[in-house]
């Protein structure tokens, strides 16, 4: 099962309490195939609480343990859609950092050499479109480190839209940062079928409208 998922929702449970949804898919699942006992939802992968978009949820155990595998050998292609105020100094490139997680703050830095305890991040972007304040940039995902995009494009100066962790000047209305898992690409672990699923934001933003309405 994929969700788009919106950025006020949380994955799994954590401190706040509230309802994760893992949890609501599962109430849901309950009711439309009346099921009288325990409903599965396995977690496969996670999206920060102000990001949203796509994330794939394992309504089986195999297809968790499938989905798990695909993930470790990296057949799972992630494309990300992120709105920045400062043009990047490359129409495209590759950025390879090294990512440090400091856990008091639950920040991570991207380093331009290896550090000690880092991990190599690497992504691909590309600006695909600009409006008169922001630009928009794709983004493939090559690694999954903790607040990889995040970092990595306030390393070269490139702060995404309401991002105040990392750098962006002002928050959002609502908490939420321009961050969006766009596409996911990947062959299904039980069917065998190549699958590519695409989602916008659900939202009345009119920054993420604004780019929504370009053939992309």
């Amino acid at each position: 099962m994929i969700i788009n998922k919106m950025p006020s929702e949380i994955v799994q449970g954590d401190k706040t309490g509230d309802m994760p949804l893992s949890e609501k898919i599962k109430n849901f699942i309950k009711v439309r195939d009346n099921k009288p006992g325990n409903v599965f939802c396995g977690v496969i992968h996670r999206l920060d609480r102000p990001v949203s978009g796509l994330i794939i949820f394992a309504k089986t155990s195999k297809a968790l343990s499938r989905f798990n595998e695909l993930f470790r050998e990296k057949t799972i292609k992630k494309t990300y859609l992120a709105v920045i105020k400062n043009k990047p100094p490359k129409i495209s490139d590759k950025l390879i950092h090294f990512i440090t997680k400091n856990e008091k703050t639950n920040m991570s830095k991207a380093h331009i050499k290896a550090v000690p305890d880092a991990l190599r991040a690497e992504l691909d972007y590309e600006l695909i479109a600009s409006s008169d304040n922001y630009h928009l940039l794709k983004i493939d995902l090559h690694t999954g480190r903790h607040h990889q995009i995040r970092a990595q494009l306030a390393a070269i100066g490139c702060p995404i839209k309401g991002d105040l962790k990392y750098g962006f000047a002002r928050t959002n209305d609502g908490g939420f940062i321009h961050l969006h898992s766009y596409q996911i690409n990947f062959v299904h672990p039980i069917k065998d079928e190549p699958l590519s699923i695409k989602a916008f934001p659900v939202t009345n933003d009119s920054v993420w409208n604004y780019f929504s309405k370009m053939n992309l």
